[in-house]
């Protein structure tokens, strides 16, 4: 009894997953209940299928309660506002009593809409026909006589069905498991080794051993040392920021190497940091390091994920992975002396990286050459704008840096080319950057040229008492005592504890 009707219930099964995309979300033990969803964009996002020989109006009535309460809870799974719902019964009659009125009109819970329809198979060409127009689907499959089907037959067609769902399942499985995860733990160990290493040069809060080990440094990827836009991927400022990115980078990387595999996540990673690295070198002059820039690139990369597979994303981690972005940018943004430039950098890195290599096992080649495109075009950009903003003659900070570098080194020459170039851009110049300019010239004796850089520095900052002494000195030695005398007694009033200027004095007054 009941194989025509379980013949037609497993049919629309397997016709559901095999010719639709619908894919198996829910059965009962039983199996004479099952729900199933699809990412396509058909009319009714989520099927619920019943095969019951439905008697009474009561319990078709309980039954649509409670599916109208399954519903909702599914709705929220999927993360739809609101879902549509199509409820079919798949019996041998309708109800012996009057059940028109609740099938009329759709059941509701909360965002949830259940539009029922019950499939009285001894009226299948008529019913047919009603729900290929309700749900906008041609059914290929027919209902046979009674005598024409047998066990073995209905078992073979519930085989197929629950195994056509079953493939749907191990693919989006395959879809986390394209490789073991192994660079990750190479980059978790590249970073530790090197924090010891820093740590017994000198210290890993040393801004000289940071420089010294590759951390991001304005100046000098400014005249030339490109390759600090990687090397701080694996470079972190004190314990606690070493231990914060290592466990990030160990319960995330992983899943984003298991997703897009070895090679794809090598580069995702390394452009991510890359990426990271340049938003910091356009927005803070400051030295930075750290695998933050990176690890946000792996959460960019499961952003993309999320738009390769969007049901399949919000089914697993979406959420998850959504609130710790918002939580840790939020965080960034809310603390002193974050680095959130390197972090949106890493994210939209991350981002357009994935975008690149697309995933594994599935090419979208006119994707993919748009966002090679795009992201080639956009990194050149934003190095030609970094090195021009970042420039000697337009950064404050990155001048004064670079210029005491050079002087460090002896190349005292390099230095006043750069100070020299950013006054003559910058006429509110700091009064210290028109002072050395006045020192370099004085000792090469071109006392004019001193003369007048002493002059301005005094002119941006009247109360700059270095400017004053020096000033008075070139006086004294140009033999006009009386313009010496005035500005080392500027000097002395500035700072009358200063010996030097007091000795000065002196030697002006014998």
């Amino acid at each position: 009894m009941g194989l025509q009707e379980d013949y037609l219930y497993w049919s629309m099964v397997k016709e559901l997953s095999t010719r639709y995309d619908y894919r198996i979300i829910t059965i009962s033990e039983s199996q004479k209940e099952i729900w199933l969803e699809t990412d396509n964009s058909h009319a009714y996002p989520v099927i619920r299928l019943m095969r019951y020989d439905l008697d009474w109006a009561n319990w078709l009535k309980r039954d649509m309660e409670r599916t109208a309460l399954n519903g909702e809870q599914i709705r929220k799974q999927l993360h739809k506002k609101p879902l549509q719902v199509f409820n079919i019964y798949i019996t041998a009659f309708s109800p012996v009593d009057d059940y028109e009125y609740l099938i009329d009109s759709p059941a509701v819970n909360r965002k949830a809409t259940i539009h029922s329809f019950i499939m009285d198979v001894s009226k299948y060409d008529e019913k047919s026909q009603q729900l290929e127009q309700l749900l906008h689907m041609p059914l290929s499959f027919k209902a046979p006589d009674h005598e024409d089907i047998d066990d073995g037959q209905v078992a073979y067609l519930k085989q197929t069905a629950l195994s056509a769902s079953v493939q749907k399942a191990k693919e989006e499985r395959q879809l986390f498991t394209a490789g073991k995860p192994f660079f990750t733990y190479v980059f978790i160990i590249l970073q530790v080794a090197v924090f010891l290493l820093m740590e017994a040069r000198g210290g890993s809060a040393n801004s000289s051993t940071l420089i010294e080990f590759g951390a991001k440094y304005n100046p000098l990827i400014l005249q030339g040392e490109w390759w600090r836009f990687f090397t701080p991927i694996v470079i972190h400022i004190g314990f606690l920021h070493l231990l914060m990115n290592t466990i990030s980078l160990y319960f995330i990387g992983p899943e984003v190497e298991r997703i897009y595999g070895r090679l794809r996540f090598l580069f995702i990673y390394l452009f991510a940091g890359f990426a990271g690295v340049l938003g910091s070198f356009l927005q803070n002059s400051n030295i930075s390091a750290g695998a933050s820039g990176a690890i946000f690139g792996c959460f960019g990369a499961l952003l993309y994920f999320g738009i390769a597979h969007p049901r399949l994303f919000f089914r697993t981690m979406g959420t998850n992975v959504i609130i710790l972005i918002l939580f840790n940018l939020g965080y960034g943004f809310s603390v002193d002396g974050v680095d959130n430039a390197g972090h949106v950098g890493g994210l939209v890195g991350g981002f357009l990286a994935a975008g690149m290599v697309h995933l594994p096992k599935s090419k979208q080649l006119i994707r993919q050459i748009i966002f090679t495109g795009a992201t080639v075009c956009l990194t050149y950009w934003l190095l030609q704008w970094g090195y021009s903003s970042q420039g000697f003659a337009n950064n404050e900070m990155v001048a004064a840096a670079t210029a005491q570098d050079f002087m460090d080194k002896g190349e005292d020459d390099q230095a006043y080319e750069i100070l020299k170039k950013y006054t003559e851009k910058n006429r509110d110049a700091p009064s210290s950057f028109f002072f050395t300019l006045g020192n370099f010239e004085y000792q090469k004796e071109n006392l004019a040229s001193a003369e007048n850089f002493f002059v301005k520095a005094i002119e941006q900052d009247p109360e700059y008492d270095p400017a004053h002494y020096n000033l008075a000195l070139l006086y004294l030695r140009t033999n006009r005592e009386n313009e010496a005398e005035s500005h080392a007694q500027k000097a002395a009033k500035l700072k009358p504890d200063d010996k030097e200027y007091q000795k000065l004095l002196d030697r002006i007054h014998q």
